[in-house]
């Protein structure tokens, strides 16, 4: 097993954890619902096969009122009605993000999104892709394990 890095070098792990919180409140003061950055967060991990993060985004999407449905087709949203034009916007913000480099749609998408966002929403999102991408790769390369959990998401012992 590799070590994990949050455990390797707490003093990082704690400031990019604070750095996350900051990051929440500020994507927040510029339009970026809750529910937006949770569907970035977990269309992010379900592109970059991150358990521990589906695991966690999954149930904080489902607390922040995101709708089973809606997670439950979220790969195919490209071809679902059940997103709005903002959601859809931000779907295409995380995609764009975790598939690097920009390619021609990738940059269509991420003009279209800024269009529907406004900038400010938009600059917010990038950040939320960008940021559950660092934490995904952290989770990945420490193998953070996923614990078995209930119906209402407690640990099962």
């Amino acid at each position: 097993m590799r070590p994990y890095l949050d455990k390797a070098l707490p003093d990082v792990w704690k400031a990019a954890s604070a750095f996350s919180d900051v990051l929440a409140v500020s994507a927040r003061e510029r339009g970026l619902t809750e529910v937006e950055s949770e569907l970035v967060k977990v269309r992010a991990s379900q592109l970059n096969a991150c358990a521990f993060c589906l695991d966690l985004h999954s149930r904080e999407a489902r607390a922040a009122g995101i709708p089973a449905q809606k997670l439950d087709v979220l790969p195919a949203w490209r071809e679902s009605s059940l997103y709005s034009e903002r959601e859809k916007a931000v779907l295409a913000i995380a995609e764009a993000a975790t598939r690097l480099p920009l390619d021609e749609n990738g940059e269509a998408d991420l003009a279209a999104a800024r269009s529907v966002l406004g900038d400010e929403a938009f600059a917010a999102a990038e950040w939320v892709a960008a940021t559950i991408n660092l934490f995904n790769r952290v989770s990945i390369l420490s193998e953070h394990p996923v614990r078995p959990r209930d119906a209402e998401g407690a640990l099962i012992r």
